[in-house]
């Protein structure tokens, strides 16, 4: 199957693929959060608080589950279109257009229903460009790299973070000019591996699901996989989205500033850790040990979190969950790779592994407001703690992730 749609190749059947186009790959992954973290977190509100004061929570609380649902289907249909069509920089570059337009033309949106329908005009064009962006990792990168390719997408939430604060300097940029700044930015990203990218013909893993009739039967290893992302990922949702929230329950000196500086100072620690996890991960072909260890302290830091009654043991818990996770999340994202059904449907598949990515802000709010309001964050903080220790099992019942062939 071609999977390149104008990517180059070096010739013949390399072992392993150019650092150059790992570092690449790495950015415009990085560009793709620079695309929804400053604009979900902090533009999107500001512009829906500024038409609907009122009103802004329950209208954005609305576009969340509109766009989370978009970018659902969005992530499944156009990985598995770039499957069929054996091409996938075409669908990036499209993607990437198309969100660009869309996020510019949110900076005038003046009602909740042209926000709406903006919205997800977006969220279709980023997953246009992200769900083929993730499935040409798949095609050019061999498991014996998976591991460094993890620690390198670990900048991908820093870089988001740090855009956000860009963005938001005081003079830099208008309200408008904010969404100009954020496209503009996330093509920067994006577009030299799209132009200079050029990935080698590698050597992958031949190692499949079984297709027998018209059911395919999923690897166990998969269905683990991927209820361990969705389990950490429910925890991380909530943790990002309450956080400021939490913090200020607990001590009137930690507001928005601080919760920012320490949200931001985690990420930024997270990538030489995940880095180093994941070389080591490559060397000893030891894939699942990192994701093991990551996801135990995961929920290790939420269950100090859940007794603490100090601000120094709940910044303690919570170091350890925002260190841990984010080096979780990166490397899972490439060693999911390993354990894809078929080579011949990586985006789709792909695709239904993005649903971890999307299904939580769909359940996060309400299992939230059920709890906090009632019984306070430590039950929350529990329950979350008790996902990232299934998580943590679900792992530990993997006994080796597939070996490169």
């Amino acid at each position: 199957m071609t999977t390149g749609g104008g990517e180059g190749h070096d010739g013949g059947i390399a072992d392993r693929q150019s650092v150059r186009f790992l570092w690449l790959y790495a950015l415009a992954w990085a560009g793709g959060a620079i695309a929804y973290v400053p604009f979900l977190t902090l533009l999107l509100p500001l512009r829906v608080n500024a038409m609907v004061a009122g009103q802004a929570v329950s209208v954005l609380s609305y576009l969340t589950v509109v766009g989370a649902f978009a970018a659902s289907v969005g992530g499944i249909f156009f990985g598995w279109a770039s499957d069929l069509t054996g091409r996938r920089i075409p669908w990036i570059l499209a993607g990437l257009i198309i969100s660009s337009v869309a996020l510019l033309a949110l900076s005038a949106g003046t009602t909740a229903l042209q926000l709406g329908t903006l919205l997800v005009i977006w969220q279709l064009g980023l997953n246009m460009m992200l769900g083929p962006l993730s499935a040409l990792a798949a095609d050019f990168v061999p498991d014996q790299q998976k591991g460094f390719l993890g620690g390198l997408l670990a900048f991908a939430p820093a870089g988001g973070a740090a855009a956000g604060a860009f963005v938001t300097i005081p003079g830099l940029a208008g309200p408008e000019g904010r969404f100009a700044l954020v496209a503009a930015l996330t093509a920067a990203c994006v577009l030299p591996l799209i132009l200079f990218g050029k990935p080698r013909a590698v050597r992958l893993s031949s190692k499949h699901g079984i297709a027998e009739g018209n059911v395919e039967r999923v690897p166990v290893a998969t269905i683990r996989m991927w209820i361990a992302r969705l389990a950490v990922q429910l925890s991380e949702a909530a943790l990002f989205a309450y956080l400021l929230f939490y913090f200020a329950s607990i001590s009137s000196g930690i507001g928005e500033a601080e919760t920012a500086r320490i949200f931001s100072l985690l990420l930024v620690a997270s990538i030489p850790v995940a880095m180093v996890a994941g070389r080591w991960s490559d060397r000893t072909d030891s894939a699942i040990v990192p994701l093991r260890i990551t996801a135990a302290l995961a929920a290790a830091g939420l269950a100090v979190m859940a007794v603490s009654s100090t601000v120094e043991w709940s910044l303690a818990g919570y170091v350890i969950f925002g260190l841990a996770t984010p080096v979780f999340l990166a490397l899972h994202s490439s060693q999911t790779l390993r354990v894809l059904p078929r080579s011949d449907r990586r985006g789709r598949d792909l695709g239904v592994f993005n649903l971890t990515n999307t299904t939580p802000s769909l359940i996060v709010p309400w299992l939230t407001v059920a709890i906090v309001p009632h019984y306070g964050f430590g039950p929350l903080f529990w329950i979350l703690a008790g996902f990232a220790g299934l998580a943590c099992l679900l792992l530990i019942s993997i006994r080796s992730l597939p070996k490169a062939t």
